[in-house]
């Protein structure tokens, strides 16, 4: 099975630049976006064969997910039944046979890190959401959790030191979650691979001269570690400030 992650920083942009292509193309079983920003009725994708599952925040143009499968969930649910967080679009949930797959778009801690605490209290409540459903089945978790786990992850780790997405305190809680029983599945594949990332900023020429961050990750339950087959990042395709990710599964 072929699954493909993307933050596409706004499908009604991305699909203007090539998004079905790219979509029809790859042909994955379950292929997910976060960063949507639109609302309900705001753009109708013709994707013949999937089954469509969306989840808009409730302010306009801003953060949203949305899965693509082919084959129908046994159940499908929306946040993480916090009340706290579910006014984002953040995380949806499907429920197969023998494993729940999440699509989950993690708050950044923004410039100053002024939402920072907020971050903190989002990942431990993440955490835990995980673990109770994994009582039941294991998990695979994709999507932009918004964070560059080590310094192999980023093109400047000594000047992002304190930055969003690299701070020690955003590190730690990666670290944690890892340790809690999950696999990194690109880092499981290729442990010491340099120079591959999976967002670029618009600014500087970042993308032309690689100056990226991994951020974006298929993350599965230990185990599921024997049905991992491979673990791409799709460096080519264009059409966001971020690329597609891929988990290859059997």
């Amino acid at each position: 099975m072929k699954f493909i992650s993307w933050n596409v920083n706004g499908i009604r942009a991305c699909v203007k630049k090539g998004f079905l292509d790219f979509f029809n193309e790859t042909d994955a079983d379950i292929f997910c976006i976060q960063e949507s920003k639109m609302q309900e009725g705001q753009l109708e994708l013709d994707l013949e064969g999937y089954y469509q599952y969306w989840n808009y925040a409730e302010r306009k143009g801003y953060s949203g997910t949305g899965i693509f499968t082919k084959i129908k969930p046994i159940s499908v649910s929306y946040g993480m039944g916090i009340e706290e967080h579910d006014h984002e679009g953040r995380v949806i949930t499907l429920e197969f046979e023998d494993y729940y797959f999440i699509t989950v778009y993690t708050p950044n801690s923004q410039s100053e890190l002024k939402r920072l605490e907020y971050r903190m209290k989002w990942e431990e409540d993440f955490l835990r959401f995980l673990k109770k459903l994994e009582e039941d089945k294991p998990v695979i978790v994709c999507g932009d959790l918004n964070v560059a786990h080590s310094e192999i992850d980023l093109k400047n780790p000594k000047t992002n030191r304190k930055n969003a997405g690299f701070t020690d305190e955003e590190r730690e809680k990666m670290t944690v979650f890892l340790d809690a029983g999950f696999i990194d599945t690109f880092r499981y594949f290729y442990p010491d691979k340099e120079g591959i990332y999976s967002w670029w900023s618009y600014r500087f020429n970042a993308r032309k001269n690689n100056a990226g961050w991994r951020i974006d990750y298929f993350i599965v339950s230990d185990v599921l570690k024997d049905r991992l087959q491979d673990a791409k990042i799709l460096t080519d395709v264009m059409g966001s400030d971020h690329c597609p990710i891929e988990l290859d599964f059997i």
